[in-house]
């Protein structure tokens, strides 16, 4: 039997009172981590511009460029063929930039509200709208803009349609 005389004063076995001292000695021991905040936000902005440049090249050189060049410039994705090379003069808008550069906006195909929606996005007026009867055309689509190209059109001047009658 035991006596109370060999009770320990805090009512810990030995091998936990040795546990406890161990564990006090290691948190006491262990240095506190350091972080520097400015650095790994930094850090992080960096990773994310790289990832978003990769991402851009990548859709780049998929051909994803020119579908984004020609949908913000308003143009329409299809090739002209040469044969029609007089008509899409007669729908192409060449609009110049403030920095002289220039870019054609191609309305054939346009009916009114998406040629209306091309000069607000050019800050360009619109003008007159005029039917012309003309066999074999999409009625409301545009026919002819004036002035086309070669002439340039700049932010405020004033676009004329025609559009087809049916």
């Amino acid at each position: 039997m035991t006596s109370n005389d060999d009770a320990r004063p805090s009512g810990c076995t030995p091998f936990e009172e040795e546990l406890m001292n161990a564990m006090n000695r290691y948190a006491d021991s262990a240095e506190a981590p350091e972080f520097d905040a400015p650095r790994i936000v930094r850090r992080t902005r960096r990773r994310r511009t790289v990832g978003i440049a990769a991402v851009a090249a990548a859709v780049i050189v998929a051909g994803g460029g020119t579908a984004l060049a020609t949908s913000v410039a308003g143009g329409d994705s299809k090739p002209a063929a040469s044969s029609t090379a007089a008509k899409s003069d007669a729908t192409t808008m060449l609009f110049r930039f403030s920095d002289g550069g220039t870019v054609p906006i191609d309305f054939s195909g346009f009916d009114l509200v998406l040629a209306k929606q091309q000069l607000l996005k050019t800050q360009t007026k619109l003008g007159t709208v005029s039917k012309k009867a003309v066999k074999g055309c999409k009625p409301g689509s545009v026919l002819e803009v004036t002035p086309h190209a070669p002439k340039t059109v700049k932010k405020g001047d004033t676009v004329n349609f025609t559009i087809c009658a049916g």
